[in-house]
């Protein structure tokens, strides 16, 4: 049996994950962080449920899936950032409030509770949780919200390639500013105590 293009037993999985919660712990402790030691990958969700490893935008994926399993629709939100990597969650919306699932390696770049009026007001959630090894903190902008509907004709739940059309597409879409250039150059460093809390349970 396939349903979405997953196998009964792959489905089976995906249906216990009835919430964003559950989704997001699935996320957190059933699955490894990618660090990607062969070299870049950008792998769809059946190969993450296959391996139980992924990277950020592999995480955000899987998310996107398991949401749709769930009745919502399968949405990316891209967080751009200057000295650092973009990172990228699955978006979900609960009695008009904005939330996220997420892969990090960083605790605080991972879930956030459906509360955000507008997107806006949930990428900024990110701000201060959001640095570089020098301490910098980066975030700078955010993307409209991605239906992967889009990509459905690249089989993007199910395949064995490698989805960089859409990594290269998250690239490519204009991004909104978060701060301006002057309060950027303003910016403080991390905290060193709210830098190491954190790192905390980083592979």
């Amino acid at each position: 049996m396939i349903s979405n293009g997953f196998h009964a037993r792959e489905l089976a999985v995906l249906r216990r994950l009835t919430t964003p919660e559950r989704i997001q712990r699935f996320l957190d402790e059933d699955v490894g962080y990618n660090k990607e030691k062969s070299g870049p990958t950008c792998r769809s969700p059946r190969r993450v449920l296959a391996d139980r490893l992924a990277q950020c935008l592999e995480g955000a994926l899987f998310g996107a899936a398991a949401l749709r399993v769930q009745g919502f629709e399968p949405l990316l939100l891209d967080l751009e950032a200057v000295r650092d990597d973009d990172h990228v969650p699955a978006l979900f919306r609960q009695r008009g409030c904005w939330g996220a699932v997420a892969k990090s390696n960083y605790a605080g770049l991972r879930f956030r509770e459906p509360v955000y009026r507008s997107l806006r007001e949930l990428a900024m959630s990110y701000f201060e949780h959001y640095y570089n090894p020098d301490g910098e903190k980066t975030l700078r902008t955010f993307s409209r919200p991605v239906n992967l509907r889009r990509f459905d004709r690249i089989d993007w739940m199910t395949t064995d390639e490698d989805l960089w059309a859409i990594s290269d597409y998250l690239f490519s879409i204009p991004h909104r500013r978060l701060i301006t250039t002057g309060v950027a150059r303003r910016l403080n460093r991390m905290d060193r105590r709210l830098k190491a809390a954190g790192e905390v349970g980083a592979e």
